[in-house]
């Protein structure tokens, strides 16, 4: 762990930021910080091509103290427009080296300590994807979950740009991820407090609202529900669902941080790219 204080400042989170749309860019061109101590939490899905996601981590990096990134699906997607076409691990170290350019901290580096008024917190960026272990009800296997989505219309894209490479299956890629991270959070001092930080949710409950209660199977794995009692977790930071929001799950605080595509955030009444402040006093859920 590396032992930088937060100063005066906040720990503030977003993710989602998809700035492939130009109305998602400007919110990135206009995001700043609260104080010169801020630091930013980036829970994935910046962009599918490494040129953007090199624009927008760099552009952020270059205005808060610190950049913290977790990678989410779009990233590790080989997408046909991104003149990179690096699969699978490849493309995660790629994106790793990338970060470590711009200054921006990884799920590969030394967890760093924010100073909270109580004392010292661990921030882990974490990359676990996710195992189809949180299949649709009535659905107990993959291929019958797959199937059922397969027929509602609802598969993941990921199923044709998320490219296990070397591994046989994104499940197998998965288990060795959250075996390898399992083991740097037992790690840390038993009394060290901890922020989550990953692109899917660590326990299923926030896909419950899921208009699609299929898409679940993309969207993480049964392997991590306890972590946020296990790990001391102050507060659990995820994007991907698109449905941004707080909730308290066996006391924990689960922070939603997406913005979303234009279309979704055009529909609330919250202005979007807001940042969302993480080590706060208890908030209600929503």
């Amino acid at each position: 762990m590396t032992s930088t204080a937060g100063g005066t400042g906040q720990l503030l989170a977003i993710s989602d930021l998809h700035i492939g749309y130009a109305e998602n860019r400007a919110l990135v061109e206009r995001m700043r910080p609260g104080t010169d101590d801020d630091w930013l939490l980036v829970a994935g899905d910046v962009a599918e091509t490494v040129a953007d996601i090199h624009w927008a981590l760099q552009t952020l990096a270059s205005r808060f103290r610190k950049v913290i990134w977790a990678p989410g699906n779009h990233e590790l997607w080989t997408h046909p427009k991104d003149t990179v076409t690096l699969r699978g691990t490849a493309r995660y170290d790629h994106l790793v080296a990338l970060c470590r350019e711009l200054g921006v901290l990884t799920p590969e580096d030394p967890y760093p300590l924010w100073q909270s008024p109580d004392g010292p917190v661990a921030v882990a960026p974490l990359f676990l994807l996710y195992d189809y272990s949180w299949l649709p009800p009535g659905h107990p296997t993959k291929a019958q979950g797959l199937d059922y989505a397969n027929s509602t219309g609802i598969v993941c894209t990921d199923e044709f740009l998320l490219h296990p490479d070397p591994y046989p299956t994104r499940e197998d890629w998965c288990r060795a991820r959250v075996a390898e991270t399992e083991q740097r959070l037992s790690a840390l001092p038993p009394d060290l407090p901890t922020v989550l930080v990953n692109h899917y949710p660590l326990d299923r409950h926030p896909t419950e609202i899921l208009w699609h209660p299929e898409f679940a199977m993309w969207c993480g794995t049964a392997l991590t529900a306890d972590w946020h009692r296990r790990f001391r977790v102050r507060t659990m930071v995820y994007g991907h669902l698109h449905i941004p929001r707080t909730t308290v799950h066996d006391g924990v605080r689960f922070e939603e941080v997406s913005v979303g595509y234009p279309r979704e955030w055009r529909q609330r009444p919250q202005a979007p790219g807001r940042l969302r402040p993480i080590l706060t006093e208890e908030v209600a859920p929503r």
